[in-house]
């Protein structure tokens, strides 16, 4: 599965939600921002409600913020498969994932490169997505830290040890030269912004076209 992203500091975000809405993309990703958890800020809500008017594809909701509960009200009204927020965020894990739930969406963690992927383990059984950060959130344009292979690959071997469906999801610097590597690591869903935006109709299809 592969899942376009869009990020606040693109000028043309508007064209570009229009161009994966025509493409083979499966998800259009959201990065929100809080300027806390990460150095730079998002949309307002209303500006990113008015851009998925644009787009009859589903919706993967990354909540790059330190208080995710007070989110979760606003883009629980969008067309969103999954809503994931950080391990590493102040608020209480199974709380959030609650939250989330109850709204009728599926639920995924994240976790920045410099966290321990056994740190995820105990709330594998509540989740049904983990979406592991190849670079430092945030920032487009960044190179893929190889040695998130290995995280991938000791997060799948734990999901097929206790045999749930849970998707893994890789996000950042993702491009035809790592995306295969990805997926024969365990990587069920891409996540992409810079590589698919030179292309969009024909780089979609390229890393589709690897799984």
């Amino acid at each position: 599965m592969i899942s376009g992203s869009i990020l606040s500091g693109e000028i043309d975000s508007k064209k570009l939600i229009i161009e994966f809405d025509k493409s083979n993309v499966d998800y259009v990703h959201l990065d929100i921002m809080d300027g806390k958890f990460t150095e730079n800020k998002t949309w307002t809500f209303n500006e990113i409600k008015k851009l998925c008017d644009l787009t009859s594809k589903k919706l993967d909701t990354h909540l790059m913020v330190k208080k995710p509960i007070k989110y979760i009200k606003d883009y629980a009204l969008l067309n969103n498969e999954y809503i994931t927020f950080h391990l590493e965020c102040d608020e209480d894990i199974l709380n959030v994932i609650n939250v989330i739930k109850n709204y009728g969406i599926k639920v995924g963690i994240s976790i920045k490169p410099d966290t321990d992927i056994n740190k995820i383990f105990p709330y594998l059984t509540y989740i049904d997505l983990v979406l592991i950060m190849g670079v430092t959130p945030g920032k487009s344009g960044q190179e893929f830290m190889e040695e998130s292979l290995d995280k991938i690959k000791l997060l799948r071997d734990k999901i097929n040890e206790i045999g749930r469906s849970i998707i893994i999801s890789v996000d950042g610097g993702i491009n035809e030269n790592n995306a295969k590597d990805c997926i024969d690591a365990g990587a069920d869903m891409l996540v992409s912004a810079s590589y698919l935006h030179k292309d969009i109709k024909n780089n979609v299809n390229v890393l589709k076209n690897m799984f």
